[in-house]
C-alpha cells in the first residue's frame, strides 16, 4: 500500500509560493490584455463595415476554434520563424493566451450589445445622439450589466488555462510541481498539493461569478 508522506515537500515551499504567484501574475495580465482585445472586436463586430466586422469575425472563429494549447505551441515555435523574431517563452504564452482569452470575450462584449433592444438605440437618436453617443451613453451601461457575469466566467477560465504553460517551461504552479516530482519522486504528493492550490484560488472565483449571474437575474 501507498504511504502518502507530505513532510518532505515543506522544504519546496518557497518553490511552489514562486510557482503559484507567477501563476497568478499571468492570469492578471492575460486578462487584462484579453479584456482590452475582446472590448476593441467586439465593438468592431458590431461595426456595419461589413469588412471590419468580417475581418474581425475571422479572427474570432480562428481562435475559438483551435485548441488553446496548439496555439501557444505554435506562437512559441512558428511565429519566431514566419516573422523572425524570437519569442521568450512568457511572450508567446501572454500572446497566445491574450488572443485566445480576445476571441471569447469580444463575443460577449457583441452579444451583449446586440442584446439591447433596437428601441433604445431609436429612442437615443430621436434625441439627436450621435451613433457613438447613444453606444456609449445607453446602450454600453446596459450592455455591461448583462456582460459581467459571462466576462467574469470566462476570466476564471483564462485561470484554468495558465495551467497550460508548463509546456513552454514557464515557471507556474504546475511546472513548478513538476519538477519537484522528478527531484523528490513523489509525484501523488505534489500533484495533489498543486490541485489543492487551483481550488483554493478558483473556488472563491467561481463562487463569485454565480453570485453575479444571480444578481443580475
Amino acid at each position: 500500500m501507498y504511504t502518502w508522506d507530505f513532510n518532505s515537500l515543506w522544504q519546496y515551499r518557497n518553490i511552489i509560493a514562486i510557482g503559484l504567484g507567477t501563476t497568478l501574475l499571468y492570469t492578471v495580465v492575460v486578462i487584462l490584455t484579453g479584456l482590452l482585445v475582446g472590448v476593441l472586436v467586439g465593438l468592431g463586430r458590431v461595426s456595419s463595415n461589413r469588412y471590419i466586422s468580417g475581418g474581425l469575425r475571422g479572427y474570432v472563429e480562428v481562435f475559438r476554434c483551435t485548441p488553446v494549447l496548439v496555439q501557444l505551441i505554435w506562437f512559441y515555435y512558428a511565429l519566431p520563424v514566419l516573422l523572425g523574431v524570437e519569442l521568450t517563452p512568457g511572450m508567446a504564452a501572454v500572446l497566445a493566451l491574450t488572443l485566445y482569452g480576445g476571441a471569447f470575450y469580444s463575443e460577449i462584449v457583441r452579444g451583449g450589445i446586440v442584446s439591447i433592444e433596437i428601441g433604445q438605440t431609436e429612442a437615443g437618436q430621436a434625441l439627436g445622439m450621435t451613433k457613438w453617443q447613444v453606444l456609449r451613453r445607453v446602450v454600453l451601461p446596459q450592455a455591461l450589466r448583462r456582460m459581467t457575469p459571462p466576462l467574469v466566467s470566462q476570466s476564471v477560465m483564462q485561470l484554468k488555462n495558465t495551467s497550460l504553460l508548463s509546456v513552454l517551461a514557464v515557471p507556474d504552479l504546475l511546472y513548478q510541481g513538476q519538477v519537484i516530482a522528478h527531484d523528490t519522486y513523489r509525484p501523488l504528493e505534489i500533484y495533489s498539493l498543486v490541485a489543492v492550490a487551483y481550488f483554493a484560488v478558483l473556488l472563491p472565483a467561481t463562487m463569485m461569478a454565480k453570485r453575479l449571474e444571480a444578481k443580475v437575474a
